[in-house]
């Protein structure tokens, strides 16, 4: 039940690595924490179990998951079953990239802010152990944020609303680390482009070479039922 004397936040939840991690910080920093998912015609659906579990072991006021079917625009392998995950790296902003897709997923996170009463967002961005994709940078978040202050009735009224990334100047090593202090269970999570609907990931995306390759260096068992 959430007290109305704690500060609420909305947390961005996939059920992956990174936000999980979030998740348990801003729960760690005091938060009444509510998390929000989205079912966006994503090729792993199985990610929207995870982002339950996790929100359920860690321990939220509320999860939401909000359905919209971003397949209808798609250009993303995410999203479009005709473009096929990547198994290697490349040049430039890869194929998995969702159009606007945090842009999106904050909009809905802001206004569920704004019914709720909440004055901070967290969510998993980073810019260091990351895929390239343009709305995981500092200033696209330093940009929404301004943004935010304009078009919501919070923000005109002076209450400033913040958008946290704790995330986002840390490895993957790190970003691992810090959630075993907490004491995430990684093995809840699903980080895998395409996992099957038993989680198993599949170990050739990029989404898996940087979550192993962050075990590795952290030298922390890596949990993941890998295919390969």
């Amino acid at each position: 039940m959430a007290d109305s004397k704690t500060p609420k936040a909305v947390i961005l939840v996939s059920g992956g690595l990174d936000s999980t991690t979030v998740l348990a910080m801003a729960k760690a920093q005091g938060f009444d924490c509510y998390t929000l998912s989205f079912d966006y015609g994503q090729r792993h659906r199985i990610e929207l179990k995870a982002a339950k579990i996790v929100s359920d072991s860690i321990g939220v006021i509320e999860h939401k998951t909000v359905v919209l079917d971003l397949r209808a625009i798609g250009g993303s392998a995410l999203t479009d079953s005709d473009i096929d995950v990547p198994e290697h790296g490349g040049v430039g902003i890869p194929v998995t990239y969702v159009p606007a897709r945090n842009t999106i997923f904050l909009s809905i996170a802001l206004g569920w802010a704004e019914v709720i009463g909440a004055q901070d967002l967290f969510i998993g961005v980073n810019a260091v152990d990351y895929s390239g994709y343009p709305d995981c940078r500092p200033d696209y978040i330093e940009a929404y944020e301004k943004m935010a202050s304009l078009a919501t009735r919070s923000g005109v009224e002076g209450q400033k609303l913040s958008i946290r990334t704790p995330l986002i100047n840390l490895t993957k090593a790190q970003i691992i680390q810090q959630g075993i202090e907490l004491g995430v269970d990684y093995g809840l999570t699903v980080s895998c482009y395409q996992a099957d609907e038993h989680a198993r990931a599949c170990g050739a995306c990029d989404s898996c070479h940087l979550r192993r390759q962050g075990f590795i260096e952290a030298k922390v068992k890596d949990p993941t039922n890998y295919l390969i």
